[in-house]
């Protein structure tokens, strides 16, 4: 099958060549200037992977798209509206689009399959999430993800191509619960890097708990089935998020309270402040959002607000 990955970073990069290295005819497309995919381009690998000489690299998104049958897209989250109007110039008959990133739009909550469904009407989309480390994959790591989409032909279609030894996958049945699942552990790992930083790493298996039990409430709000919150999407990749030294938001997290600049991306961040719009709109109280806001943005110390979130006043677990 025709495979094009749009975006370069260390995930995408690690899914171009995963699809190859299962079989797939692979074009890596990057925008000129971009240090990423500079480096791909002139080296042909980066830190963590190398392209066999058959894999495509390009920085001309007309030969990415119009080549491919599928279209997989690993880019910031809070870009894909942006980049979703770009594509929107392209012919899109006969393809499909992957999204393989965790987020919700900042501004609005949208869940990214929304913003396709509104940037590329009538484009069937599907969701690839799930836990995983481009570190513990190149190893020979094998985990487990999730597929889901509205179009119960390209789920099927994508599990059935994509699936191998190293990545066993499981058909997703909640749109809803899925994307929020996988966008919000995100927050969970800031506050799971913020206990890191404050010493009070004790208290992730109360996170763990709470965390899972906030996300599902949200998602049975917006109409999806709140035990997605306990599926692969969300509590089944705590592990890679809430404890993992790869952990992009687990680290930031832990250097935001200990007062040091963390310099990669955290799609967290965005998302915490989507899940303040949503939690509010849906009347779905978010105390471990909320703390990780008041921490982020309103200045509030760590420690205190660490303090209040684990000393609400008592009530029943469920």
């Amino acid at each position: 099958m025709k495979v094009t990955l749009l975006g370069c970073g260390r995930w995408g990069s690690f899914l171009a060549w995963y699809l190859h290295k299962i079989g797939h005819e692979m074009t890596v497309w990057g925008p000129a200037g971009d240090p990423a995919f500079e480096v791909l381009a002139r080296n042909r690998r980066n830190d963590l992977i190398s392209f066999e000489q058959d894999v495509k690299i390009t920085d001309d998104l007309s030969l990415a798209v119009n080549t491919a049958q599928i279209v997989v897209i690993s880019i910031s989250s809070q870009a894909l509206r942006g980049f979703a109007k770009r594509l929107a110039a392209f012919d899109w008959s006969g393809k499909a689009i992957v999204l393989c990133m965790k987020g919700l739009e900042e501004e609005t909550g949208c869940r990214l399959t929304q913003i396709i469904n509104r940037e590329l009407p009538g484009v069937p989309v599907a969701d690839w999430v799930g836990p995983g480390h481009v570190q513990e994959f190149t190893q020979g790591h094998p985990s487990c993800m999730v597929i889901d989409s509205l179009d119960d032909e390209l789920k099927v279609r994508l599990v059935s191509e994509f699936s191998s030894k190293l990545i066993r996958f499981y058909y997703g049945t909640d749109l809803i619960g899925t994307e929020v699942g996988a966008a919000t552990k995100n927050v969970v790992g800031i506050a799971a890097g913020m206990l890191d930083g404050a010493q009070l790493t004790s208290l992730k298996g109360a996170l763990m708990a709470r965390g899972t039990r906030e996300i599902a409430m949200l998602i049975k709000a917006m109409g999806g089935n709140e035990m997605s919150a306990y599926g692969l999407a969300h509590l089944g990749d705590y592990e890679a998020t809430v404890f993992s030294p790869h952990s992009h938001n687990r680290r930031f997290g832990e250097m935001f309270v200990r007062g040091e600049k963390f310099d990669k991306l955290a799609e967290g961040v965005s998302t915490a402040v989507a899940l303040q719009h949503l939690g509010k709109f849906y009347g779905v109280e978010m105390p471990i959002c909320r703390t990780v806001c008041e921490v982020l943005f309103e200045g509030k110390k760590p420690k205190d607000a660490l303090d209040e979130l684990f000393g609400r006043a008592i009530k029943d677990e469920f």
